[in-house]
């Protein structure tokens, strides 16, 4: 009994059509990177909240400078009139 064998030719068009889906899957899917802090693409960033922080001063400490110059400014002795 003869088993049917598939031809050759439909054996390479077979091949070649998994070797591009294998490559068009590669080529959709990318792959992950950091960017900002985020590693992107992941499955999640669409729909991610944004985190928004409100301009503030340049310098952070500003009330720890001001607290630190009237700390000072009450230690330093004034000179006494004669």
């Amino acid at each position: 009994m003869n088993k049917p064998t598939v031809s050759r030719m439909n054996q390479k068009l077979s091949q070649a059509a998994c070797g591009a889906v294998i490559l068009a899957s590669m080529a959709l899917t990318g792959c992950q990177g950091v960017y900002s802090g985020q590693v992107l693409p992941s499955p999640w960033y669409l729909q991610d909240d944004v985190q928004y922080f409100a301009p503030g001063p340049e310098f952070k400490l500003s009330k720890e400078a001001q607290a630190m110059e009237e700390a000072k400014a009450e230690i330093e002795s004034v000179p006494q009139a004669r």
